[in-house]
């Protein structure tokens, strides 16, 4: 996958386009990459007209942003590469999974498409990262997932963490605490109409009161 010459910024907002629209489908708006890359709507105006003159983006003003073909690409190869590299620290350096995201962030960056190639193979060529993201090929494509998130089982069902909805340092190591690592296998116990948290019991017998916020930030995989 060909790779353009762009600054970091500009492989940043297409890294955070693609997540916005992978969210929720269709334009993207000025107000949500803000909020996203965490600077003023000016600015990102400003910036999207410069990826559309790379003819990297659709930008209608008012009517939000798409990625077309190759911006779709471009930012597929920055997440190939920081899921990548998320993995080779987490399984060749042994950081843990709430460590490497800032890591990759600076990682992703390098250009050399032969060092990925190599390190994909190095890696075994894996199909998912740390925090259980697809990781995409040297094409672009990956594997959809099917998941669900906790909070969409009912009591009686087992199902197995696959994944997490954000990669947030805080919320990684809360997991840790709880023991609630990817592959850990769960059965839903009852779901609580109060304050719609879950109890839910590990295969060892431990039962643990979920969160709402927790129930859906986990992804799983039904037994």
């Amino acid at each position: 996958m060909n790779e353009l010459d762009l600054s970091i910024t500009e492989e940043n907002y297409l890294k955070a386009i693609y997540k916005l629209a992978d969210l929720a489908p269709g334009p993207v708006s000025t107000n949500a990459i803000a909020q996203e890359v965490q600077i003023s709507a000016a600015s990102v105006s400003d910036m999207l007209r410069r990826l559309s003159e790379k003819e990297l983006i659709v930008y209608e003003k008012y009517k939000g942003v798409r990625l077309n073909p190759t911006g779709k690409k471009q930012a597929l190869a920055l997440i190939r590469k920081h899921r990548l590299w998320e993995t080779f620290l987490v399984e060749k350096l042994a950081f843990s999974w709430d460590e490497v995201h800032p890591l990759a962030e600076q990682l992703e960056h390098i250009r050399s498409t032969e060092l990925v190639d190599r390190l994909d193979a190095f890696l075994g060529h894996p199909k998912v990262d740390p925090h259980g993201d697809p990781i995409p090929d040297a094409e672009g494509k990956f594997h959809v997932l099917d998941h669900i998130i906790l909070a969409e089982l009912e009591a009686g069902q087992k199902a197995r963490i696959v994944g997490v909805k954000e990669d947030d340092a805080d919320f990684l190591r809360y997991l840790e605490e709880l023991g609630l690592q990817l592959g850990v296998e769960l059965k839903l116990i009852k779901h609580f109409s109060f304050d719609e948290s879950l109890l839910v019991q590990k295969e060892d017998g431990q039962q643990l009161q979920l969160s709402k916020k927790l129930g859906q930030h986990l992804f799983v995989r039904l037994c």
